[in-house]
């Protein structure tokens, strides 16, 4: 055999290799699949196949990342070029999501890499290939800064939050559409291209939205609710009693109804019984006693 032909044998392999892994991994999640099932589907005798030709699981999914990188890079890059003088949160986020959408468009009828990209970062244990791999990309290293100039005026950690949700919507959005399409399902938009003008009409109004901060309250209102730990906890919320099953941690209460007075929640110890009772009671508004009365009728 010449090295040529050799040469050409062993890509056909890789190839091969790498399109059915993309598929499995979309389908059934990444740890769920072995790379003998890998080799069996590919149709390689050798159920070493992927191990000779890749190493490790992780090399054979940073080889399929890589498999997509590259034409979704040159997109993001004409993207950026065709950017006006100043660009704004729009035209970033366009350049943010745009390029991996309309790649996912030229893929054909049947697609895996959306499902797969959303597999891979659910996966403890190649997350960080993935992530590296996207996130080391020049061209999305500049978008991010673009963003970062015209993101709203909001606390840290309310950016910090949004651009979390951004990642998770870029990666579960399409995810869930090639997964509809694959089930014959109907979608919302009838094209990838029109789907990501979805996405990001999206993305634009979670940056935009207005902010929700904790609210002061009125002097004398009711601050802290205090924890039992041994049963299901309750908040004063919007005059109402709520179950937020967390234990021995104190809960601030945000724009309550009881505008003055405050109480001690306690708790009923009989084995069984979480209703909460009230203890202790301040009554300097009627909402108090009305809650009362409804929760334990005299």
């Amino acid at each position: 055999m010449s090295t040529s032909t050799r040469a050409t044998r062993v890509a056909a392999t890789r190839d091969a290799i790498i399109t059915t892994a993309e598929r499995l991994f979309a389908e059934h999640g990444v740890a769920a699949v072995s790379n003998r099932q890998i080799s069996e589907a590919a149709g390689q005798g050798n159920n070493t196949a992927v191990g000779y030709h890749f190493g490790t699981k992780g090399d054979l999914v940073r080889a399929i990342v890589e498999r997509h990188l590259a034409r979704i890079e040159a997109a993001r890059i004409e993207r950026i070029a065709a950017l006006p003088d100043e660009p704004g949160l729009r035209e970033w986020v366009e350049c943010f999501v745009m390029p991996t959408i309309d790649h996912l468009g030229t893929l054909g009828e049947r697609t895996w890499f959306a499902r797969f990209a959303a597999q891979v970062l659910a996966e403890p244990s190649t997350r960080e290939v993935i992530a590296d791999q996207a996130m080391g990309a020049p061209s999305l290293r500049q978008v991010t800064a673009g963003l970062d100039r015209c993101l709203p005026d909001l606390p840290a950690e309310v950016l910090s939050e949004r651009k979390e949700m951004v990642a998770q919507l870029a990666v579960v959005v399409p995810a869930v559409r090639e997964a509809r399409l694959a089930a014959g399902a109907s979608t919302a938009r009838d094209t990838w291209h029109e789907a990501g003008l979805g996405l990001v009409d999206a993305i634009v109004g979670l940056y935009e939205a207005e902010y929700t901060g904790p609210r002061e309250l009125p002097a004398g209102s009711v601050d802290e609710v205090e924890h039992c730990g041994e049963c299901s906890c309750a908040l004063v919320i919007h005059g109402r009693f709520e179950c937020a099953n967390v234990a021995m941690q104190p809960v601030r209460v945000i724009d309550p109804t009881i505008e003055s007075g405050g109480a001690r929640l306690d708790f009923a110890s009989g084995e069984g019984d979480t209703t909460p009772r009230i203890r202790e009671h301040v009554w300097q508004h009627p909402p108090l006693r009305r809650l009362d009365d409804r929760l334990h009728p005299r």
